[in-house]
């Protein structure tokens, strides 16, 4: 399985925890030789991304994002027309990114929409619904005010990049305030 849990060809590689990394699955990641490490939805996961992301360069960043941007799962057909029509975008975005967030049994369920010819941007879009997706809303409102700048993306890729996320960030906190999950 690749670093966002879909099949990698070829590749069935799954080694269990071992350590501090006790519970947790350490799957092979399609295309280059690091580890991504599945926390089932808890902080643990946004230090592992962060991790992962300050130890690439420039080279390997665009590759971890390009790894994670074929991970982003589609959105439901709900949402679709809502796209069509600029509803849930995300303005403060120069590429289209929609955000959709629904918050139930306590658990959040974060959607979003990227064009697939913006990889890298779809990429830094599904590494917060990787971090967030199936957290709780108190989780997601806990969250390190300082993940997006620990990514080190403003160094490699640049400050527009962070402005972007940054705004992705913040609309996901404030979807589920909205939804009253969170005082």
């Amino acid at each position: 399985m690749d670093r966002v849990g879909k099949p990698c060809k070829g590749s069935d590689r799954e080694i269990k925890g071992e350590g501090f990394f006790e519970g947790i699955k350490r799957m092979w990641s399609c295309g280059s030789a690091s580890f991504f490490f599945e926390t089932a939805g808890n902080m643990a996961s946004i230090e592992e991304i962060v991790r992962e992301f300050q130890g690439a360069d420039r080279q390997g960043m665009i590759e971890l994002l390009i790894d994670y941007s074929e991970g982003l799962p589609e959105i439901p057909r709900r949402f679709a027309e809502l796209a069509d029509r600029d509803l849930n975008k995300v303005h403060e975005c120069e590429t289209p990114v929609f955000i959709w967030v629904e918050v139930k049994d306590g658990k959040a369920t974060i959607f979003a929409d990227v064009p697939e010819p913006f990889p890298t941007v779809r990429g830094l879009v599904s590494i917060l619904v990787s971090a967030f997706d199936g957290l709780s809303p108190e989780e997601i409102e806990s969250a390190p005010v300082d993940f997006i700048s620990r990514l080190g993306i403003a160094q490699k890729l640049g400050i527009r990049r962070v402005r972007g996320l940054s705004a992705v960030y913040a609309r996901i906190k404030s979807e589920v305030r909205r939804h009253g999950a969170v005082t």
